[in-house]
């Protein structure tokens, strides 16, 4: 089954974000771009793992989150990994804040105890909106970093839980669904 734990947004946030990336999605630029009810910050991609390890991946999960309560997440600011000028993934921002800088380093202690390594890169909280295609050259992004400079966003969603999510890869793209969720204290 393949894993990964990720921040939810309810459909309402996912429909505000959607029509304030418009701009970006009609330009024409080569970049498959996610579903919006795909889109999610992810905390942790485990890959592939055997059905009998979900269950203490669930009860990893709960352990990170025990302690939390609901928090607002702020979200604004376009961007691309590695650059707008070469980008493979478009994103949105994620502003820091100790909650989410908390939730995810109890994370990564808890899944690191069921044998999943850390993560080498600093965590950089993004909502991916979309990847460039494979073979997409430089010049046809021509024009997207003054576009994203001219999109702007600002938004704040309210995270109520975490979720371990399975992601099924279809020729049409992904279908992630809820395997469990940690609910977050109000």
């Amino acid at each position: 089954m393949r894993v990964f734990v990720a921040l939810n947004l309810s459909d309402a946030e996912r429909s505000r974000l959607a029509d304030a990336a418009a701009g970006l999605r009609d330009a024409g630029f080569p970049v498959r771009w996610v579903a919006p009810e795909n889109v999610h910050l992810t905390l942790k991609f485990l890959g592939e793992i055997p059905e009998a390890r979900v269950p203490d991946v669930c009860s990893a999960v709960g352990e990170a989150a025990a302690d939390l309560s609901s928090f607002a997440m702020a979200v604004g600011g376009f961007g691309a990994f590695p650059s707008l000028r070469r980008p493979q993934v478009v994103w949105v921002g994620v502003e820091p804040n100790s909650t989410l800088a908390s939730l995810h380093e109890s994370l990564e202690g808890q899944l690191a105890l069921l044998g999943f390594p850390r993560e080498d890169r600093p965590f950089r909280p993004h909502l991916t909106l979309g990847r460039t295609r494979r073979r997409a050259a430089p010049s046809e992004f021509r024009g997207l970093d003054e576009l994203v400079k001219q999109t702007e966003y600002r938004d704040t969603f309210q995270i109520r839980s975490v979720d371990v999510m399975q992601s099924r890869l279809m020729p049409r793209g992904p279908i992630y669904s809820v395997v469990h969720s940690a609910d977050l204290e109000p």
